[in-house]
């Protein structure tokens, strides 16, 4: 790694630089250190940058290759033991059980990014239209869910960039000024915890659209070789690793995980808010170590709660 400088008008500006072989190409990865820096600051920030860069490496070629990268043939056929051990008990939901579903998916996946509507205020709103005493946003986003629900039972695609516009766009028409647009140019986003602490970042938005290309390419390879779940877990694990949109990402990568499941005749899944902190720290699990066993086992754990609730 090297330091770079560049002037501007009468400031210096110092960026840590690296460049990595990818496949047949070379790539450069720069990350900006600051203007008229101190020989003290530029080590400092020198130091904490290259973990950065290091990092995000590391999620660049995980997210290029999801599976053959991260994973062993023999991590994968354990993985896939697991997945058939279990009994999915596939069938079709009724339509009396898609509501149901549909009330508690909804209510769950705004819950988990921070949403105060309660399940009976999601019943109201979706049954009765009746509004409780909550933002407009809030609301809307309640009726966005539902109707992206709507949406995944009906479209033929599996995964496709328009198809995770379209599902972004109806979720958040009516509550984000930038609803169904990838992130623009020098948006970069990270996800912090009440602390204040990192626990991930996003692909470099340069990066957004030729890698989201690259996860529908290897799902269009391997949807015949690998077990549906597998399938469902990877692409969700992946579309959050990228995190294409300014907000938003963790409810239509939901999305995209139970619609590879319905594609694949299997019943969708509900992550439920009292197991948050499970799922966080399965997502973690595969963007530090390429460890997708605790996606998958949470996928089973909510399937048993989900029959249950039906």
């Amino acid at each position: 790694m090297n330091v770079e400088i560049r002037r501007k008008s009468k400031s210096k500006l110092f960026y840590l630089a690296h460049s990595f072989r990818d496949g047949g190409k070379v790539r450069k990865i720069r990350k900006y250190l600051g203007s008229n820096l101190s020989e003290k600051e530029l080590k400092e920030r020198s130091q904490r940058a290259q973990k950065d860069i290091e990092n995000l490496i590391i999620n660049y070629k995980r997210l290029r290759d999801p599976l053959q990268t991260v994973l062993s043939k023999e991590e994968v056929r354990q993985i896939e033991n697991l997945v058939t051990k279990t009994d999915l008990e596939i069938s079709h939901l009724s339509e009396k059980e898609w509501l149901k579903f549909t009330q508690l998916f909804t209510y769950d996946t705004n819950a988990i990014e921070g949403a105060t509507v309660s399940f009976a205020e999601v019943k109201d709103i979706l049954e009765k239209n009746k509004w409780p005493d909550k933002s407009k946003w809030e609301i809307s986003e309640t009726y966005g869910v539902a109707e992206a629900i709507k949406h995944i039972r009906k479209t033929k695609e599996h995964i496709s960039t328009d198809l995770i516009k379209a599902l972004h766009n109806i979720v958040f028409k009516n509550s984000k000024p930038f609803a169904g647009n990838f992130r623009g140019k020098g948006v970069e986003v990270a996800v912090v915890d009440s602390l204040g602490r990192v626990l991930h970042r996003g692909a470099p938005q340069k990066n957004v659209v030729s890698l989201l290309k690259e996860l529908v390419r290897w799902y269009n390879k391997n949807k015949s070789k690998y077990h549906n779940i597998v399938l469902a877990a990877v692409v969700h694990n992946q579309f959050e690793n990228i995190h294409p949109f300014q907000d938003g990402n963790g409810r239509i990568g939901r999305l995209l995980l139970n619609n590879i499941l319905l594609k694949h005749g299997l019943h969708p899944v509900n992550i439920e808010l009292k197991n948050r902190s499970e799922y966080y720290k399965a997502l973690q699990e595969y963007q530090k170590e390429g460890n997708l066993r605790p996606t998958i086992e949470l996928i089973l754990k909510e399937y048993k709660s989900l029959r249950k609730s039906l």
